[in-house]
């Protein structure tokens, strides 16, 4: 018997013999927080991401765009990093550069173009999974067409998330979307633009990430 088999024995002989249930989870949830209408998780999703500094916009399924576009003109930005073969993607590169945006592509390695990324890109577009009200928080999940870099780099991060889609609880949004059965090499939970504070309490956004985080909420119907 090796030293180490001689370690794990004593250990299991003096291993507790009682076994403790494990706590009922679901149901401290279900009294933390009980069930409210859509509207309500949109209205208290809303009130904590903006009290984060992020801003947040209803528009309308249709002519999202025209908001995203208003938005990037304010801040006088015209070119925006956009994921081709997404949805929300295709409907950009349909639609802003007649408007004046250059919508450039991930379509490269990051060594290929990883000064153009990080020097000449201003604002990335990217979509939600979801959101978790409780906390003011954004799911994204990360993959081939709209990569981790898309929301961690540009300056100004803009995301588009569907309203139907925002859960009560981190709990909720684990459980009925079933992440058990299988996650992302990266899942992403974004609760405002990046911040950081030196040890004289001073806060400063965008010190590792995006300095500007922009919501555009598709309110009606789906």
């Amino acid at each position: 018997m090796s030293a180490r088999d001689r370690i794990l024995g004593k250990l299991r002989q003096n291993a507790p013999s009682t076994v403790r249930s494990l706590p009922d989870v679901a149901a401290w949830y279900a009294s933390h927080r009980p069930s409210e209408t859509a509207d309500a998780r949109v209205a208290r999703f809303r009130h904590y991401i903006e009290l984060a500094h992020a801003e947040v916009y209803s528009v309308s399924r249709g002519d999202w765009t025209a908001t995203l576009h208003q938005v990037l003109k304010a801040r006088g930005i015209d070119r925006l990093l956009v994921a081709e073969g997404t949805p929300h993607g295709e409907l950009a590169l349909d639609e802003l550069p007649p408007r004046g945006v250059e919508c450039s592509l991930y379509d490269m390695a990051i060594e290929a173009w990883k000064s153009e990324l990080f020097n000449a890109t201003p604002a990335s577009l990217t979509a939600a999974r979801g959101a978790i009200a409780e906390t003011g928080t954004l799911i994204l999940w990360p993959d081939e067409k709209e990569p981790r870099l898309m929301s961690l780099v540009p300056p100004v991060h803009i995301v588009l998330l569907d309203a139907t889609k925002i859960h009560n609880t981190f709990h909720e949004a684990m459980t009925s979307e079933g992440w058990a059965d299988g996650l992302p090499t990266n899942a992403l939970l974004i609760s405002g633009p990046s911040k950081t504070a030196d040890i004289q309490q001073t806060l400063a956004y965008g010190a590792h990430g995006p300095k500007e985080l922009i919501v555009l909420l598709l309110e009606g119907e789906a």
